[in-house]
């Protein structure tokens, strides 16, 4: 790592010892749904209607045979509730060959209806600890804040370019560290930049 990336890793490390995934879930593929139905969204309201929707149907063949206005009034919260609610089914009856597990198996995932890059990304690395990293909002907007990527860079840039730059065994645990990080202290508005570290290489600031 050179010097920078290097001051990025140990303040991360300080601020999230130990960072994980804010989305609730206690079986592999309740990590998978809420994961998908987070685009455009916050986890918190993420959260909020996985819990009705995974104690409603507990179980993957449940969660397929499903009626799709019931789960529609129950994501509606979220937002483009039609799709992922038909999502949801869609997946569910995917998963069933599986026995409601996930495989490790990124073409698998992304063949699958609302899953991209990043929702695969997500599951590989928490499920299986792959060294991947997902680019959200918040990654993508600290990755260039902090020089790691450039204005304009897509997330896919994004994240090859992070890939290239730190370890491989550190990027699962980077992934929720810059997340956080984004979320709470880096965060598109007012960001939280008078006791922050990273001052001296943020090029928001020296812009």
């Amino acid at each position: 790592m050179t010097g920078s990336t290097k001051m990025i890793s140990n303040y991360m490390d300080e601020l999230f010892p130990n960072p994980k995934c804010e989305l609730n879930y206690q079986k592999d593929y309740e990590l998978l749904l809420a994961t998908m139905l987070s685009a455009q969204t916050t986890d918190k309201r993420v959260n909020s209607v996985t819990d009705i929707l995974f104690k409603k149907y507990p179980s993957i063949k449940e969660l397929s045979e499903a009626n799709i206005s019931d789960i529609i009034d129950i994501i509606k919260p979220i937002g483009t509730f039609n799709k992922k609610a038909q999502n949801i089914i869609e997946i569910s009856k995917s998963l069933k060959q599986y026995g409601g597990k996930v495989p490790n198996n990124r073409e698998y995932l992304e063949s699958l209806p609302g899953v991209g890059r990043k929702t695969a990304n997500v599951v590989l690395s928490n499920l299986f600890d792959e060294p991947c990293i997902a680019v959200d909002t918040h990654v993508s907007r600290v990755s260039i804040r902090l020089g790691l990527a450039e204005k304009g860079d897509s997330p896919l840039i994004i994240e090859n370019k992070l890939t290239k730059k730190f370890p491989k065994d550190k990027l699962a645990r980077l992934h929720h560290q810059l997340v956080l990080f984004g979320r709470y202290y880096c965060t598109a508005r007012n960001p939280k930049c008078v006791n922050c570290k990273l001052k001296s290489i943020c090029k928001e600031i020296h812009k």
